[in-house]
This record gives C-alpha cells, sequence and structure tokens, in this order.
C-alpha cells in the first residue's frame, strides 16, 4: 500500500503526521518505507539525519536516474527505511518538465521495491506540482491533514480537483483513505466549528483520531526524533498511536470512489 500525504497548504502537520504515523506503523510491525518528497527535507531531519549527510537523495533518483535501492537509509528505525531529501530537489520541478512521461517517474521507480513494504508513506511537498502529482499517480491513497484553524477549506476544492484528475486520467486505483483533523486545540469554539464543518464535508472519510496542539509534539523534530521518542505519555504520542491502529485498519477498506 502507498499512501500519499498531502495538502497544498502549508503548516498543516503533512511532515509532522508522515514521521509519527510511519514510526508507530514500524512499531507495530508493518515493514514501512517513509519517502520524503519535501525540498525542505524535514521528514529527513525529523529522523536526527542532517539533510546535507546523505551523499545521494531522491533526486537523483527523479532526475539522474541512480537507482532507487542506493538511496535508502535502511533501518531509520526498526521496521522503518527512509528515503531523504534536501534543497536539491527543489530544482526538480523545472528539470522534470522536459523529461518524457514526467507524472510517473516516482511509479516507475518505485515498481522495483514496493513489494518490499507492507506500507510506503510519502510526504509531499506544499504544492499542486509535478513532485505531488507524482506521488498522487504513484499512490493507492492518499491522507489528508487538515488542521483546525480559520481557512483551514480553503483550497480544498483545488486539492480535490488535483486529486480527481489523477484519478481520471493517470490514476484510476487512487482513493481518499481518510481525512485527518490537526492541531486541534479544545479550549477554543473555532477548532469545534471546524472540525464540525470537515466532518460535514467528508462524512465517515474523517478520522475518529484527532491531532491535538501539543508542545511536546511541537518540539520533538528539534531533537530529530519521533514524539514517542521524546514523550510517549504525551497526547500527541497518544494520538498518532491511535491513528496507526486506524490506518492499520482502513487498509482493508473497500475503497470509497469520490470521483466517479
Amino acid at each position: 500500500m502507498i499512501i500519499s500525504i498531502v495538502n497544498q497548504k502549508g503548516g498543516v502537520g503533512k511532515t509532522t503526521t508522515a514521521v509519527n504515523l510511519a514510526d508507530q506503523l514500524a512499531r507495530r510491525k508493518q515493514k514501512t518505507l517513509l519517502i520524503d518528497l519535501d525540498p525542505q527535507g524535514n521528514t529527513t531531519s525529523s529522523f536526527g539525519i542532517d539533510k546535507n549527510e546523505p551523499e545521494h537523495t531522491i533526486y537523483d533518483t527523479l532526475i539522474n536516474n541512480l537507482p532507487v535501492e542506493d538511496i535508502i537509509i535502511e533501518e531509520a528505525r526498526k521496521n522503518l527505511d527512509l528515503i531523504p531529501s534536501n534543497i536539491d530537489l527543489a530544482g526538480s520541478e523545472v528539470e522534470l518538465v522536459s523529461i518524457v512521461s514526467r507524472e510517473t517517474i516516482l511509479k516507475n521507480v518505485l515498481e522495483s521495491i514496493k513489494d518490499n513494504y507492507q506500507i510506503i508513506l510519502i510526504d509531499c511537498p506544499p504544492s499542486l506540482g509535478l513532485l505531488t502529482i507524482n506521488a498522487l499517480t504513484s499512490s493507492n491513497s492518499i491522507i489528508i491533514p487538515i488542521q483546525a484553524e480559520y481557512y483551514a477549506l480553503e483550497g480544498l476544492s483545488q486539492l480535490l480537483g488535483t486529486v480527481g484528475m489523477i484519478n481520471e486520467e493517470l490514476n484510476p486505483d487512487l482513493y481518499i483513505m481518510g481525512v485527518l483533523v490537526t492541531m486541534f486545540d479544545t479550549r477554543t469554539q473555532l477548532a469545534h466549528q471546524v472540525s464540525d464543518e470537515i466532518q460535514n464535508f467528508f462524512g465517515d472519510l474523517v478520522f475518529d483520531t484527532i491531532i491535538p496542539r501539543n508542545v511536546r509534539l511541537s518540539e520533538a523534530p528539534s531533537f530529530g526524533i519521533p514524539i514517542q521518542e521524546h514523550d510517549k505519555w504525551s497526547k500527541g504520542a497518544r494520538s498518532y498511536k491511535a491513528l496507526a491502529r486506524e490506518v492499520i485498519k482502513r487498509l482493508d477498506w473497500e475503497p470509497k470512489k469520490l470521483f466517479e
């Protein structure tokens, strides 16, 4: 199963979700590969890896045809492998334009390794450019993090339009696994109102798990570790444990087609 974590809005918790969901899935003995497809490389550094340290990154595979097996960092954590990224990837959008079948490069790259993993997670950049399109074309499903804040649903129609286009033109098997409410502040009425709006729009696609605003969760990346290693009793850690359980259950769901 290949799952993209996608929302073109920045600051909605994509990387936090990618890192901590991958870590929790691996702890549940799901052999997991996490792909950092964001030029910022924050997923890479969240595991204590200097973004400039890897000799090769996902850029070298997408643009220079380096075998994907040569860029995998094995056992970033037990049961968890990582494909790193850094700022080199920033120029790839322009370079990909001139490549034949540019929308399916990542899909072709993953063909040789996808059977080695039970779950592959892709942390997408905050845009709907060629990198994100490659991720969507490669994936079976997507998880959409939406923050419980003002303007949360802004731009969502554009995202769903892009997903629908990919579903129709490039990847007929793509579906939405779930919508994840993030940065939920229980103290504010606004957070509850936004959560209700999301629930009304997406119905049972919304995960039962809600990711709270949590200081410990925000601190963990600065130490280069997932939240489970930083504070396993925190609300953030417990939420991502619950999310991992839900994701594993949804692996067996009949896909819900929104794009007939």
